[in-house]
């Protein structure tokens, strides 16, 4: 039990963790829960402030003192931000450097020279491997407006289906956002539930190519049926690279791109292989693929393989990782109030209920960790905030678990997340307005290939629980 747990007791203003106090609890969670919700997509409120009212109603509804639930809360947010803020701000240094200097259009145009000449076959899969190697350093929402252009050229002058080219960019970008770190959501599991990222990462990875390939180029031949739209003029805007007189080369440009999953990949074979914290080659590994340090010897070598390579000034340099800060505000303000959330969740005594629950009704852990974030999802229809919410909720059940297993249990939260994208969520009406359809249209199409990748992540993570 925790600190504030033991206060709240020692007050009498809470139950003890018994069946009595389990379902007092498990109300005030789906109170809490309630009220981010309503205010969310009720009263359009921030998922900032959403949380943070949220995180004190809970503790309001479970009988703790006030003051002890705004600590908790404050607690949580500053460790998230301190966790993986200075990441998520690599992370947008390289994704705005990769974009401005045109980077991302070279891997684009290189990837589709290539697949152009196989007749169009090969131009799904094509879209796949671009959008997987794009969304590694980029947000969805990024990324998706950097691949909208590409996807809706290619679809109007090699006269292909809309749906066959476009459902494969957005899986590779949503598998990417939701199971593979450096994203916020993988990396607030991480920390939530003590993974190792390394371990996480090259799971991840083993995860997510079957299935970005079954949600993608495989989905989007029945997508295609379901939905036959032409692509739509207007929605075609300008590429960032127009302008510039250089690019960056292809090897350098995914090279660089690649190098944080690289070292971080190696830091996690090491400790496997060598598993010997005084051994020296183990110690430098842990250093360079660090995520710290990994993202930034990224974001070092991007200036010159990319931001010099574009013939852009040291001034031009500072101007584009200035405005790449501008936009993450938001961002993470709303991974730390999640922080916040869960840690209210954790000091509450939410985290032994769950755990009591899990032994009474015998599901596996990864299935209700999936589970939970998939609730939560649904509700909010943010992938980010049902990530950070379950790994706070499920985070008990990683105690007694091995590294894999703790591993699967973040991708497991991060598949939960991704699960039947509605109305709720903004990135269902961006790719609506993008793609020109309807409601109904956009729900037969990416919010069926939402719900596809969060199951059949799932499938394989719990394959790969029996056999690690």
């Amino acid at each position: 039990m925790t600190s504030l747990s033991v206060e709240i007791l020692a007050a009498g203003a809470a139950e003890p963790i018994t069946s009595a106090g389990n379902a007092r609890l498990g109300i005030a969670v789906l109170a809490g829960i309630a009220v981010i919700v309503l205010l969310i997509t009720k009263f359009k409120l921030h998922a900032f402030l959403a949380l943070t009212i949220g995180s004190l109603a809970l503790g309001a509804f479970a009988g703790a003192p006030l003051d002890k639930a705004i600590t908790s809360f404050t607690t949580g947010l500053g460790n998230t931000v301190a966790g993986v803020g200075v990441l998520i701000a690599l992370g947008a240094i390289l994704g705005k450097l990769l974009a401005d200097s045109g980077g991302a259009d070279q891997i684009v145009d290189t990837i589709l020279a290539k697949a152009g000449k196989s007749g169009g076959r090969a131009m799904p899969w094509a879209m796949v491997v671009i959008a997987s190697i794009i969304g590694l350093p980029l947000f969805f929402e990024v990324g998706i407006v950097l691949l909208i252009p590409v996807v809706l050229l290619v679809a109007k002058r090699g006269n292909y289906s809309l749906m066959r080219i476009g459902i494969p960019a957005l899986a590779g970008l949503s598998v990417m956002h939701g199971l593979i770190p450096p994203h916020p959501g993988p990396l607030v599991a991480i920390d939530a539930v003590g993974a190792n990222l390394g371990v996480t990462l090259a799971l991840g990875v083993l995860v997510a190519i079957p299935t970005v390939i079954i949600a993608g180029p495989v989905f989007s031949k029945y997508a295609a049926r379901w939905v036959d739209i032409p692509a739509p003029d207007r929605m075609i805007p300008a590429r960032p690279s127009e302008d510039l007189e250089n690019r960056p080369s292809f090897v350098a440009t995914v090279s660089t791109v690649l190098l944080p999953v690289v070292l971080m990949l190696v830091k996690a074979l090491v400790d496997i292989v060598v598993d010997d914290p005084k051994n020296h080659l183990q110690r430098v590994t842990d250093v360079i693929g660090s995520p710290l340090i990994a993202l930034l010897a990224a974001v070092l070598v991007a200036i010159f393989t990319l931001g010099r390579a574009a013939g852009f000034s040291k001034e031009r340099i500072s101007t584009t990782v200035e405005k790449s800060l501008a936009p993450i505000a938001g961002i993470l303000m709303i991974v730390g109030a999640g922080g916040g959330f869960k840690q209210t969740l954790i000091d509450v005594g939410v985290g032994q209920m769950i755990l009591d629950i899990s032994k009474d009704w015998s599901i596996p852990a990864l299935l209700l960790a999936w589970l939970i974030a998939v609730a939560i999802r649904l509700a909010t229809g943010s992938a980010t905030v049902a990530t950070i919410s379950a790994a706070g909720l499920v985070a008990p059940l990683a105690a007694d678990m091995s590294t894999g297993h703790t591993a699967l249990l973040v991708l497991a939260v991060g598949a939960g997340s991704l699960f039947f994208s509605h109305v709720n969520d903004a990135g269902f009406w961006l790719v609506k307005e993008y793609f020109g359809m309807d409601v109904g249209q956009t729900v037969k199409t990416w919010s069926v290939m939402e719900t596809i990748i969060s199951v059949v992540a799932l499938g394989f993570v719990l394959l790969l629980s029996l056999v690690i």
